[in-house]
């Protein structure tokens, strides 16, 4: 081993481990791991650049528009909606959802579908008293089966193309991931309603949301001899109450919320607290301060509509990740406040501003009028909102159609080979901001910079793997393990390694730090490359055991009620089932 491949190897195990550890975001980990390569003249400048012009990555950003589009219609939401029947039991449900869901998913991104549908289905549950534990795993996994099938069906695919492009390789035609990925999905669906269906959890008895709120709460009451009356809550040091965090006011029976460092206090004010409620109780010490029995004026406030309740899952791009909630400015920030913080469906017990978030937390907040406008995708999934409507109110039918149109004319450009990916992409992209179907502003609040940031800088850590000879000496290591055992035990230990990196890190990183390494294998074993490249694709996408391993896994993480057990119990036996069929597939197709 040369120093160079030391170097390397060294580098991409302190980014694993940042990664894994959650050390700091994973854009910015990835993209660090690109400039010391950078720094280190492993990569030239151009090289390090060359990800951010990659076609699979230009066109990963327009598809982020497009999907935004579609997500934007509600088209796909009223229509499952109609599907769902209160006589229905969760089998029959399932069935009803998973097939429809599924072929969605090949064409759209799954994080939208699964952000979409969560609420739906959990709510429609909990009305029907069925359990939603039972069908939001098959969500998430259904999703991402269903991305497998097209080439557009998930990012991960895309970057393989891309990829194969720039090692002037024969990229994937549109359907050609769907020799395996439409066996697995079919597969993946039975199991998940025979096997599947036995080993996910039953929990029909879950928290709501509202009630919830009221342990949290705690209010007081302001008199005329308070002595920081007409002062603000900065100067009443009202902001920095050891445990406590100010919610709202309640004056006139209008609630304030958020409440800012220059909002006043007046008489027979009611000032809501939360975090440590049993510290609201050391303001009676103070004169003018009287500790109230309970909170419903906030509550009525609540289901008045002035403020909403809401439930959202923190994402593994947020830029809310490793910081305390007071220093994030979150009240200005998206018009909310967080009154409760579940990890791991546990309540963190603490003061609110304290708490570090981390990816998959669960926030419970008080959320203004303004809270949608502000709230970016890429920080939080929105998993239910109290007392709103599952559908719209009103829905503009003609642009739904006409996205679904281009959606439906995109796909057909490139599976009857009119057009490359990119140029089709370009191409709708193009006609939905034309005809004002989406507008800039729009457009750009649906691109995942972040996303694509990583998605770029792994392109970069790819060509370092083969400057540097690290990517030949791992395939040599591979081989001089696993190749007396015969192409098919190459086969599954390439998935394997894939699919283990995919449950630990991002899968699109998986892919492009695996794909070098499986190109070096097929050449020096004189296999189909492209057969490699289908094994890289599926397993980085296919990641069933943790909730970390894919982001609509955490997605359902708690709406669903689950614990990480239930992730490995059921999500094992996918893997080893999914592994097994690609596998077999891609030896009879592509080696054979």
């Amino acid at each position: 081993m040369t120093w160079e491949i030391a170097f390397v190897l060294t580098a991409l195990l302190c980014m694993l481990a940042c990664l894994i550890l959650e050390l700091e975001r994973p854009e910015i980990i990835v993209f660090t791991t690109l400039v010391i390569f950078l720094l280190s003249n492993f990569i030239s400048p151009e090289e390090a650049l060359s990800g951010f012009s990659n076609e699979g990555m230009l066109t990963i950003a327009l598809l982020f528009i497009i999907a935004g589009a579609l997500q934007k219609s509600d088209l796909v939401k009223i229509s499952l909606y109609k599907l769902l029947k209160p006589d229905d039991k969760e089998k029959k449900t399932m069935l009803k959802v998973l097939f429809p869901i599924s072929a969605m998913s090949a064409f759209m991104n799954n994080t939208p579908l699964v952000t979409t549908f969560t609420p739906i289905l959990k709510k429609w549950c909990e009305d029907n008293q069925l359990s939603p534990s039972k069908l939001l795993i098959p969500l998430s996994y259904a999703t991402i089966l269903g991305g497998t099938i097209t080439i557009i069906g998930t990012s991960t695919n895309l970057v393989v193309h891309g990829l194969l492009l720039d090692y002037n390789l024969p990229g994937f035609t549109f359907f050609q991931l769907g020799i395996v990925g439409i066996p697995i999905t079919l597969l993946g669906i039975l199991y998940l309603y025979t096997i599947g269906f036995h080993l996910l959890p039953d929990k029909k008895g879950k928290r709501n949301v509202q009630e919830e709120s009221k342990e949290y709460i705690g209010e007081v009451k302001i008199t005329e001899e308070y002595e920081h009356i007409n002062k603000t809550i900065k100067e009443a040091r009202l902001r920095k109450l050891a445990g406590l965090y100010l919610l709202g006011i309640i004056r006139d029976n209008e609630m304030i919320t958020p409440v800012t460092s220059s909002t006043i206090i007046k008489a027979n004010d009611r000032l809501i607290f939360t975090g440590l409620i049993s510290t609201v109780a050391e303001l009676q010490s103070l004169k003018g301060v009287h500790l109230e029995t309970n909170t419903g004026p906030l509550l009525e406030g609540l289901s008045s509509g002035k403020s909403k309740l809401v439930e959202a899952v923190v994402s593994h791009h947020s830029s809310l990740l490793h910081k305390k909630i007071n220093e994030t400015h979150f009240r200005g920030k998206f018009d909310a406040a967080v009154i409760a913080v579940h990890r791991k469906n546990e309540r963190i017990n603490s003061k609110i501003g304290e708490i570090v978030l981390k990816p998959g937390d669960t926030l419970l907040m008080v959320a203004g009028h303004d809270f949608q406008e502000r709230n970016h995708f890429h920080e939080f999934y929105v998993v239910n909102i109290v007392n709103e409507e599952i559908l719209p109110a009103t829905i503009s039918r003609r642009k739904g159609w006409f996205t679904v149109l281009i959606m439906f004319l995109l796909v057909s450009l490139v599976a009857l080979n009119v057009l490359s990916m990119l140029k089709a992409a370009s191409l709708a992209a193009a006609a939905l901001l034309i005809f004002k179907i989406i507008s800039p502003e729009e457009a750009k609040k649906f691109i995942k910079f972040d996303v694509l940031l990583i998605i770029a800088s792994s392109f970069g850590i790819g060509t370092a793997l083969i400057n540097s000879g690290t990517a030949e000496w791992i395939a040599r290591s591979i081989l001089a393990i696993v190749q007396p055992y015969g192409i098919i035990f190459l086969l599954f230990i390439m998935y394997l390694i894939t699919n283990l990196f995919t449950e630990v890190i991002t899968n699109n990183a998986a892919a492009a730090m695996m794909l070098p390494i499986a190109v070096e294998v097929a050449s020096q074993t004189s296999t189909n490359p492209v057969a490699l490249a289908v094994i890289v694709a599926i397993a980085a996408s296919a990641g069933f055991s943790t909730p970390i391993g894919y982001q609509t896994n955490m997605i359902v993480y708690g709406p669903g009620g689950y614990t990480f057990k239930d992730y490995l119990k059921v999500g094992i036996p996918l893997n080893l089932l999914v592994m097994a069929v690609t596998v077999i597939i891609v030896y009879t197709v592509w080696i054979l």
